[in-house]
């Protein structure tokens, strides 16, 4: 899958966000800075555009949140993704998209073209339904009640939807696999995702020092975890074992997961992307 980028760093200010790191190839901290001095690259939907009429250009489903939530509150002024949306339609092109912000209901119009022609997935992040918890670990994300209604208003739609359960991060929010799953299959999510939480680079010192601030009594045993799910590297670079962990926590994580995604989700999937729709010329009469 390709990955296309509307906006570098992200104002949602998660706590753990694995894309931190890459705010300091821009020369910004991946701290505050990653939350406050935000890259807005207007000019995305025309170099979206650009890439699809290339004649070597093969048609695979492009992201639009592989680093960044491309509807962070940023969007609701500059409208890149839905601009680049469009784009997507005009050219029927194959995309996937994964956010924690209820704004994407605002593109419902363009999402249901899409999923009519097979061409959408959307994801809907959903850490916790604590919102104390949420409102620490991730402070200007929508509430999990509205995720929970986004995710029933795209299914009402026409639009297939699932749930990412991410990061997992044992002894805070592990034992809410189940209910999360059950909650997120009620409400018509089709498919469900998870990764355990990853603190490689700077995101380390980040979360420690969050975690030693809002969880003092908590703070031993929640990091000797992550540790421990991490081949005792909180630090681990290795992608593979990042997504996943290994070990007796993993194990007993991953066991957890797959009991409830066999109770909640049996028997439901996303429809495979539709790769033949996709017209380099574009289809003219879609926005006349």
């Amino acid at each position: 899958r390709s990955s296309d980028l509307p906006y570098q760093g992200c104002e949602h200010g998660c706590v753990y966000c694995y894309a931190r790191n890459t705010h300091e190839y821009y020369g910004f901290s991946a701290g505050l800075d990653f939350e406050t001095k935000i890259i807005i690259k207007q000019n995305a939907p025309e170099l979206l555009e650009r890439h699809l009429l290339q004649p070597t250009w093969q048609a695979v489903p492009i992201m639009l949140s592989g680093n960044t939530d491309c509807y962070q509150p940023q969007e609701k002024k500059f409208q890149i993704t839905r601009k680049m949306l469009q784009v997507l339609l005009k050219y029927r092109h194959p995309v996937g998209i994964i956010t924690k912000n209820a704004l994407i209901q605002r593109d419902l119009d363009i999402l249901a073209d899409l999923a009519k022609n097979k061409l959408v997935h959307v994801m809907i992040s959903i850490t916790t339904l604590d919102e104390d918890l949420r409102r620490q670990l991730e402070p200007r994300t929508a509430s999990a009640k509205k995720r929970l209604q986004t995710i029933d208003v795209l299914t009402k739609a026409g639009i297939p939807v699932g749930v990412m359960n991410a990061p997992i991060i044992p002894g805070l929010n592990h034992h809410e696999i189940p209910a999360i799953l059950k909650a997120a299959a009620d409400h018509g999510a089709v498919a469900c995702g998870m990764t355990v939480v990853r603190l490689n680079g700077s995101i380390s010192k980040i979360f420690e020092d969050w975690l030693k601030k809002n969880f003092p009594e908590r703070f031993e045993k929640v990091w000797n975890q992550i540790s421990e799910l991490h081949g005792g590297n909180v630090n681990d670079s290795n992608f593979g074992r990042r997504m996943t962990g290994e070990g007796n926590i993993a194990d007993a994580i991953q066991q957890l997961y797959h009991v409830a995604k066999k109770k909640y989700f049996t028997g439901k999937s996303m429809p495979p992307a539709d790769l033949t729709q996709f017209r380099r010329g574009g289809n003219l009469n879609l926005f006349s």
